[in-house]
């Protein structure tokens, strides 16, 4: 099958924090269940380049580098008696009004454009400096940290496996039918992250549900190198496999 779109994401900055069930359960598509790990329900606040970006292998100009920040949490789909683990977006934000076209009319997924930068710096030969910012109102918010430039392997069965291991999304279409479609990537080495920072208008953004959640101290921070990915073309999910 030819993958809808094509691309590369680098640099994945993931802030992850503890979530009340009862929160994402508003969100969750039908015929999917929340995942955990550890007994814990995450949400990841997420921000990253696309670098190369090609739709059904085309590049449009001006749309083929851009940053994108996202909030998400984790589902599982059984399908065939085996498990799919996936993760849904509350909002992905990026600065391209075309990207937010394509992606809302095509998958129906909840984009919105937004001004935003983004910097990666190297202050020494060890370390790794990654920030990614978007304008909200007149408010600037961030996401950054500092690393080691060194990378390693994901640890099989480490919270980073769970948080970065995903391989299919999952969409709200109403509250019998689900949208689902599947990234292809290899697994991605980390950075080890030795500082981290981050402000984000969580009311005007997401809403009041998740204001504790993102203001309570982060169970986690990492930053994953990233790679070549696909998205592959997406499928509607009507019955209830569980």
């Amino acid at each position: 099958m030819r993958p809808f779109l094509t691309a590369a994401w680098r640099n994945l900055l993931m802030i992850n924090f503890e979530a009340d069930p009862a929160v994402l359960k508003a969100y969750l598509p039908a015929h999917t269940e929340l995942d955990t790990w550890n007994n814990i329900h995450y949400v990841s606040l997420v921000g990253f380049l696309f670098q190369d970006t090609r739709v059904k292998g085309f590049p449009f100009p001006g749309h083929r580098t851009f940053e994108e920040v996202n909030l998400r949490f984790y589902v599982r789909y059984k399908e065939d008696g085996s498990w799919k683990r996936g993760v849904v977006f509350v909002k992905e934000l990026v600065p391209k009004a075309l990207i937010t076209f394509v992606a809302n009319t095509i998958y129906k997924e909840k984009y919105a454009t937004h001004t935003m930068a983004h910097s990666w710096e190297y202050p020494d030969n060890n370390t790794l400096s990654v920030s990614y910012r978007w304008k909200v109102a007149n408010d600037w918010n961030h996401l950054s940290a500092t690393a080691l430039q060194a990378r390693h392997a994901i640890l099989p069965g480490s919270e980073a496996e769970f948080i970065t291991e995903h391989y299919w999304g999952y969409t709200r279409l109403d509250h019998q039918t689900t949208g689902e479609y599947q990234v292809t990537h290899p697994q991605w080495e980390i950075h080890p992250v030795t500082g981290f920072d981050y402000h984000c208008s969580t009311r005007a953004l997401y809403g009041a549900a998740f204001e504790n959640i993102l203001q309570q101290a982060p169970k986690s921070t990492l930053l994953a190198a990233g790679s070549d990915i696909a998205v592959m073309p997406g499928k509607k999910i009507r019955h209830n496999t569980l």
